[in-house]
């Protein structure tokens, strides 16, 4: 069984190439061949007449998918991402997350607007909390908000302090802590002309929260992270702390529900304390491909392994979607 990991060429520094390297080690211990490839390489020509046998789909992509049985895409290039998964679709070769789900998970407030979708058409059972959250006006670059009066109803909604987001960045980076009107003015003037929300600040939440790692629909590790230093976020990469963390039948079940109404076969999910149940019960957010050297360091589970034999069984048990597909 062979396989190419899609990865970002630009990306090349340790903590994102060990990543790539568990992968590959992980579908060895599977028997399974998984090649690197970088987003550098699916560059194709779209449009103006395209080659035979391909029914216009780039004939580069088209071979690649014809190559291989499956693609692990470890990227956010979403644009190449659309055209590969177009080709491997034609060709009946899975690719591990669809495209949308990824993006779905890159962009902030699609994430909660995925969501909310989702809520609106389940049970009450099988809703997922969320916090309230506002979406910040769209402005141009150049133009920047040349009235601010939106900031005060935004407020009203959600008081203060309250959490400001750009709605693309990871680690806990472009989140900031809003303490009075002054910071959230200050924010919004410095944030125009990007995609970013507000959001209600959890202060039971302050500095900790648990990351679940998703494979199919099993959490096959968890860690609570916490921060030490007053720092509202709890994130790793921003000198939070972390230890191994065994969630409840409730918090899994909001994980697992998390990445599938996001359409995503694994990823990360965070959650935060509403501090009524004592438990970690609202989304903070998903992370589609989400770094586990982490929670192996904290719990010993090495989430690469899992992926790898989530997708060997789902690709030795696709055949008759393969030929459906083609």
């Amino acid at each position: 069984m062979r396989g190419i990991l899609v990865t970002n060429a630009f990306l090349k520094n340790d903590k994102f190439a060990e990543h790539y390297i568990w992968l590959e080690e992980a579908a060895g211990r599977q028997g399974m061949s998984l090649s690197l490839l970088e987003n550098t390489n699916l560059l194709s020509v779209i449009g103006g007449g395209s080659a035979l046998p391909y029914d216009g789909l780039p004939e580069e992509l088209a071979k690649l998918a014809e190559e291989n049985d499956f693609v692990i895409y470890w990227d956010k290039d979403i644009s190449q991402g659309k055209l590969l998964e177009a080709c491997c679709d034609r060709q009946g070769v899975r690719i591990f997350n669809r495209i949308d789900a990824i993006a779905a998970c890159d962009d902030k407030m699609e994430t909660y607007y995925r969501i909310w979708r989702w809520n609106m058409q389940c049970e009450k059972q099988q809703k997922i909390p969320l916090l309230p959250t506002v979406m910040a006006p769209m402005t141009y670059a150049n133009v920047g908000y040349t009235q601010t009066a939106f900031v005060d109803r935004v407020i009203e909604k959600l008081g203060l302090p309250m959490v400001v987001k750009e709605c693309f960045g990871s680690f806990g980076m472009q989140v900031y802590l809003a303490e009075d009107r002054e910071r959230v003015m200050d924010l919004t003037e410095q944030l125009s002309g990007r995609p970013f929300l507000y959001q209600s600040f959890l202060k039971s939440s302050s500095g900790r929260d648990v990351r679940l790692e998703v494979v199919g629909d099993e959490v096959v590790a968890a860690m609570y992270r916490y921060s030490e230093t007053g720092d509202f976020r709890a994130n790793i990469t921003n000198g939070g702390s972390m230890k191994p963390y065994v969630p409840s039948e409730r918090e899994r079940n909001l994980a697992v529900r998390a990445a599938r109404a996001l359409g995503l076969d694994f990823g990360g999910v965070d959650l935060l304390f509403s501090g009524e149940s004592g438990e970690a019960d609202i989304l903070c957010e998903v992370n589609s491909n989400a770094h586990f050297k982490n929670i192996y360091t904290c719990t010993g589970v090495n989430a690469a392994d899992r992926i790898l034999q989530y997708i060997k069984k789902k690709v030795s048990g696709g055949s008759e979607w393969k030929e459906a597909s083609r």
